[in-house]
This record gives structure tokens, C-alpha cells and sequence, in this order.
């Protein structure tokens, strides 16, 4: 583990690491359990007629099927291709945002990406007050960074595309391309009269999962980006490496903002950390049956007067989620930032041998004290989180910060990260007297018990 001693802080409200986004809409988002599935080396279509499963009649298929490749003006068609794309269609209509099947192509990248290696320009995007798309911090050493891509430029256009309404899926989609290849974003930027066109080349960036750095006072910042397959392994140094060049270790701030999930053992090993015994995050499925992941190691952190803040944005979802909340609620510990992104339900990922995958959304996920965070599915009362606006309407979904910060233009302009100013801020005040107290009540209630 490399200790940095420049945060590469994340400082919009919703705010993705432009070349992580992948790992987590297709792993975090998307889901977190993984299982290999024999089977499906190659594709075989073969006619069935009318062989019905649980009373469905496929006939209709196979009459269009056998239309297409026999009568349409581009005939002949690629099997795979049509066997795929009626896959895809069948996911599609169960309206499901989180159920998706992965071709091997897609699903390598995304495991690449899971495990912080990526390819392309290297930037950080967001939005600024006005909606536009935005560098909001290009990485140290990026492809970005080099062809002088600086934080705040407008991104304009994408190989003369407007990005006016584009998404940050979108602009991600666009941007990101195999190293060596070359894209051309058109940026306006403030001291510039007009806007201008910048060629970069992709490359291939690797990122550590685990970051820290010593803030002063007793406070260690860590950066906690994925929960990919060798983030408990970072963890675990990182976190070595504060105890013993940080003797005065007063609080943590840990830092999960644009962390958009990956495997949920690394959720509750993390979680683990800083938690005693108990419940971290509990699952319920369609049937009614319940899973309770408990705390599976003796943490090093989980000292009661040890304070507690987490970091959260738009672009923290499902296992960063399942972290601060289990943080929350089993040690009081305090969230800074934006409402989280509410991904509340798990899939499960079946790994066929041709490297294909297909993800399955089997169960809802809910905090320690029962909230389901969920914005897709969730009602208004299942989750204390969840509020009304000032116009009366329901804002449903993710974890409300209890110190909630917005960032201006002219933060991101001079490079400022309010947020993480303002829990530093916080781990300083005395916020945390009485939340010690609670946690010491807690304990001596269980021994009473």
C-alpha cells in the first residue's frame, strides 16, 4: 500500500470516479455475491416447438425466430448475437434496474474494474450547480492530467457529441476506450474566453482500494473506494500503518463518498473493524426467510471512545451503504456529506464458463435496525432516513447525512473539499461525548442481560 499524502478526495455531491463507475454499477450497484455456474461454453439454438415450462408456451418465439432468419432483407444473422439480445429482452421486462446480463466482454472489463485496474482517461466527473458535466478532479498522473485537463472545465461535447442532459452513465460510456486510443473532449473553463477541444489518450490507470493520511490532531483520513477483491488485504495494511505511526489515534474519518460497492463479505469485514459483536446487515428474501450477517473478526478499531465519522455522497451506494449504516447505528457514528444513492436490494451473480454472467436481484438488504434504504422499491416508512421536502413531498431512498454539505462552484474551482473540511470540523466537536456515553450504556446493558 502506497500512504499518499495528497488526498484524492472526491468533492461533488454526486460525484464517480469516471473510470471506477463500471466496477460499481456492474459489481456495487449491481450486486456483490458471486457464484461460477458450469455450463453455456458455446451457444446451441435449438428448435423446442412447443415445450412449455410452468405453462409458458415458447411456439411464439420460435415462429419469430424462425421468421427473422428466414425472410428478413439482412439474413444471415448472427445466433449468438439474437440468442443474446433476447436474453437481454427478457431481463428488460421485468423492470429491474439491478437484473442484467453481462456478455464476456462486459463482464471481464467489469471484473478488471472491480479490481481497480482501468482503462481510459483517468478523470473524476460530476455536475455543477447548474447541471452541466464537469472534471471535477483529474488523477495524479492521469491521461487527463497530462493533457492539461484541469479540475472545474466544463466538458462540452464528447467527440462532438453535446453533453447537454447527459448522465454520468452516459458520459462514462462515451469516454471511456482501451489504452492507446484517443478521445476528444471539447471543455470550456473560466479563464478562457471560448471553448477548445482537448485530444487525450486512454490508458491504463491502477488504484489502490484503500488510501489514508494523517489529518493532525489525532484524526486519520481513509479513503475507502471499492470493496473489490483486495481491499480487505489493503485494509488491513492501511490500517496497520495508523496504529503504529498514529499513537494518538483520537477519530476516523472514512471516506466511502462515489464508492459504489462490490463483494458484501468485504462490507461486513470492514464493518467489522469497527464493531464488537452483532448484526451488521440483514437480508430478506421473497419467500420470507431472513440472513443475518454478523461480525466474523476481532476488529482493531472498535474502541467506543475511538470517534467515528463517515463520508457520504450520491455515488455511495449498496455495500458503502451497508458500512455507514451498520457505523451509524452500531456506533453512533456520525455521516457527513449528501444523501447516499439507496441501493437496498442484493444480487447474485451466476458465472457461466464462457465468461458470460447474468445478476439477479434475490433479496433486500436492510440496516441493523431494520431501515431499507432502497430508492426503487422502498415506501416511505421503511426507512427513518427518508423525509419530507419543504414543499411536502417524499424524498425516499439512501442515508441522510446528519451534517448534510453542498458544494459551490467556486469549491470546486479552488480545488476545496468542504466536506471533508466539515468532518474534520465535527470529529472535533463534542458531538461525540454523548455518543461515547451511549456506546458505554449499550455495553453494560448487555452484561446486565
Amino acid at each position: 500500500m502506497i500512504k499518499i499524502r495528497s488526498v484524492q478526495s472526491i468533492i461533488t455531491t454526486i460525484l464517480l470516479v469516471l473510470l471506477g463507475v463500471f466496477a460499481g454499477y456492474y459489481f456495487g450497484v449491481r450486486g456483490f455475491e458471486i457464484k461460477v455456474k458450469e455450463g453455456l461454453s458455446k451457444i446451441e439454438v435449438e428448435n423446442k416447438g412447443t415445450v412449455n415450462v410452468e405453462n409458458v408456451d415458447f411456439s411464439r418465439f420460435w415462429e419469430v425466430w424462425d421468421i427473422i432468419n428466414n425472410k428478413h432483407i439482412r439474413k444471415p444473422f448472427d445466433k449468438n448475437k439474437l440468442v443474446e439480445g433476447a436474453i437481454n429482452g427478457m431481463i428488460e421486462s421485468i423492470d429491474d434496474p439491478y437484473t442484467s446480463y453481462f456478455n464476456p466482454v462486459e463482464n471481464s472489463e467489469a471484473m478488471e474494474s472491480l479490481n481497480g485496474l482501468y482503462e481510459g482517461i483517468g478523470a473524476q466527473l460530476g455536475y455543477d450547480e447548474g447541471g452541466g458535466l464537469i472534471v471535477v478532479s483529474p488523477l495524479d498522473g492521469s491521461p487527463a492530467q497530462n493533457a492539461g485537463v484541469l479540475a472545474g472545465d466544463k466538458i462540452l461535447a464528447i467527440s462532438g457529441e453535446e453533453t447537454l442532459g447527459i448522465t454520468i452513465e452516459q458520459a462514462v460510456n462515451k469516454i471511456r476506450g482501451n489504452a492507446g486510443t484517443s478521445i476528444v473532449l471539447t471543455l470550456a473553463r473560466n479563464i478562457k474566453p471560448e471553448p477548445f477541444d482537448v485530444s487525450i489518450t486512454r490508458g491504463t490507470i491502477k488504484l489502490d482500494s484503500v488510501i489514508w493520511e494523517d489529518k493532525g490532531d489525532g484524526i486519520a483520513y481513509i479513503r475507502l473506494s471499492r470493496f473489490g477483491g483486495e481491499t480487505n488485504k489493503d485494509w488491513l495494511k492501511a490500517v496497520g500503518e495508523i496504529k503504529a505511526e498514529m499513537p494518538n489515534l483520537d477519530g476516523i474519518i472514512l471516506d466511502v463518498r462515489n464508492n459504489p460497492g462490490g463483494y458484501l463479505d468485504s462490507a461486513v469485514y470492514i464493518s467489522s473493524e469497527f464493531i464488537k459483536n452483532g448484526v451488521v446487515v440483514n437480508e430478506e428474501f421473497s419467500d420470507g426467510s431472513k440472513q443475518s450477517y454478523e461480525v466474523d473478526h476481532n476488529g482493531v478499531l472498535t474502541d467506543n471512545d475511538l470517534k467515528i465519522v463517515v463520508l457520504i455522497n450520491g455515488g455511495s451506494a449498496s455495500a458503502s451503504e451497508i458500512v455507514a449504516g451498520a457505523l451509524k447505528e452500531r456506533r453512533q457514528a456520525l455521516l457527513v456529506g449528501a444523501r447516499s444513492f439507496g441501493k437496498g436490494t442484493v444480487q447474485k451473480s451466476e458465472e457461466f464458463t464462457d465468461g458470460s454472467s447474468v445478476h439477479v436481484t434475490i433479496a433486500k438488504w436492510l440496516t441493523p435496525n431494520g431501515n431499507w434504504i432502497d430508492k426503487h422499491n422502498s415506501t416511505f416508512k421503511d426507512s427513518v432516513h427518508n423525509e419530507l421536502d419543504e414543499n411536502e413531498n417524499e424524498i425516499i431512498g439512501g442515508l441522510k447525512p446528519d451534517f448534510e454539505v453542498v458544494f459551490s462552484d467556486q469549491d470546486i474551482e479552488e480545488g476545496k473539499d468542504v466536506q471533508l473540511d466539515k468532518a474534520i470540523e465535527v470529529i472535533k466537536s463534542e458531538e461525540f461525548s454523548k455518543n461515547s456515553a451511549i456506546m458505554d450504556l449499550y455495553e453494560k446493558v448487555k452484561v446486565l442481560f
